[in-house]
């Protein structure tokens, strides 16, 4: 009963807080003057929405705060906002992919630490692989990954095509970026998988300090124009820390669980 109101939700609200700004997203993408992220409002509003509504949690366990719904069920759900605004609707849905790999692999700190504020949408996520040289090449990524004595990780490198990778839609970007340790395995065996937020994240999950995370600019993808498609820099300054999510050289496996 509950998955069939949740549909009727996500119905309503992808009708009226999703589709009616679809094209006026298109034709009014983000734009980025230097110091912040542009967008139309109605982008901000479609998600506040969708967050209190408790979608992002839909399929994780009460204890989460989520809904426990069935995959099919919100999977559904899901397709309704797809449906209504691709544009708008990537942003909570990269969440949930980044949040499903945390949940999955990452340590019960790292969970205290982002996963109950992605679930809640206080905190937004990304997906952070393809480089400048690489391509989709995954093997050639040359993003490093430089470990330091207090278990945290140096990373420093430059990703390309990073949908939703800056905004002012959340408190804070949980970016997972694929990344090589000096002296792993070559190619893909050596890639490793860590969490780099935009603002440091401190262990009781209040924020901190800016991390060294760098919006250097914004691509245009068509049919995709209201998504933030972004160019970053990470350890412009030297100062960009990352934690490792779960083994050394899984970063591809984790990935694209």
């Amino acid at each position: 009963m509950v998955g069939w109101t949740k549909l009727e939700t996500a119905e309503a609200m992808a009708t009226e807080k999703f589709a009616p700004h679809n094209h006026k997203a298109d034709e009014h993408e983000p734009t980025f003057n230097g110091q912040r992220v542009h967008m139309i409002p109605e982008v901000k509003e479609a998600l506040k929405a969708f967050c209190e509504a408790g979608f992002i949690a839909a399929a994780h366990d009460f204890e989460r705060g989520g809904m426990q719904l069935p995959v099919v069920m919100t999977q559904a759900a899901f397709s309704l906002f797809k449906s209504a605004n691709v544009g708008t609707a990537a942003y909570p849905f990269l969440t949930i992919g980044n949040a499903n790999v945390i949940h999955r692999f990452g340590s019960e700190a790292q969970h205290r630490k982002y996963l109950d504020a992605q679930l809640t949408g206080r905190f937004f996520g990304t997906m952070a692989l393809t480089e400048p040289q690489a391509g989709s090449s995954l093997s050639d990524i040359t993003t490093a990954a430089t470990p330091n004595a207090d278990g945290t990780y140096s990373i420093s490198g430059n990703k390309i095509f990073i949908s939703a990778g800056d905004h002012d839609l959340s408190e804070n970007i949980v970016h997972l970026v694929l990344a090589k340790i000096p002296g792993g395995p070559p190619g893909v065996k050596g890639i490793s998988l860590f969490i780099v937020p935009k603002f440091r994240v401190n262990d009781d999950g209040t924020l901190g300090q800016k991390n060294d995370v760098t919006l250097t600019g914004l691509i245009h993808k068509m049919g995709y124009r209201g998504t933030t498609s972004t160019m970053l820099a990470f350890g412009e300054k030297g100062t960009c820390s990352g934690e490792l999510v779960g083994e050394p050289h899984q970063g591809l496996s984790y990935m694209f669980h």
